[in-house]
C-alpha cells in the first residue's frame, strides 16, 4: 500500500514540483501508513527507485541516451547505465530515510500522548 501511494503521489506532484517533493511524500506516507520501521524504509526506497529509472528511461530511451551518455563521460563513467543506477539509488535513499523518519515521527508523538 504505502509503495503504490509514494509512486503515484510522486509520479504526480513531480511533473509541477521539484524534484524534493518525495521527501515530503514519503515522510507524509509512512508517518500516516507505515507498519513497521522496515516497511517505512524499504518501500518509499523501491518505489522511487523504479520510479526514477522507469521515468529516466522514458526520456532517455527517444534520443538515443545522448545526454546519458554526455553526463556519464562527464563524470568520467564509461557506461551511462551506471548513472542511471546511481540516480535511482540516490532517490531510492532520499526516499527511504525520509520514509523511516516519518514512521518514527508518528510513533514519537503517539508516545508524547499517552502517559508514561
Amino acid at each position: 500500500m504505502v509503495f503504490i501511494v509514494i509512486i503515484i503521489a510522486s509520479l504526480l506532484l513531480q511533473i509541477f514540483l521539484p524534484w524534493w517533493v518525495v521527501i515530503v511524500i514519503a515522510f507524509a506516507a509512512c508517518g500516516i501508513i507505515g507498519k513497521t520501521g522496515k516497511i517505512s524504509f524499504w518501500q518509499p526506497f523501491l518505489a522511487i527507485f523504479v520510479l526514477w529509472i522507469a521515468m529516466a528511461l522514458f526520456k532517455s530511451l527517444p534520443n538515443h541516451n545522448v545526454l546519458a551518455t554526455r553526463v556519464a563521460e562527464m563524470l568520467s563513467v564509461k557506461l551511462w547505465p551506471i548513472v542511471l543506477v546511481v540516480t535511482g539509488l540516490l532517490g531510492g535513499l532520499t526516499a527511504g530515510i525520509s520514509g523511516y523518519c516519518g514512521y518514527h515521527f508518528r510513533k514519537a508523538m503517539i508516545s508524547m500522548k499517552t502517559p508514561a
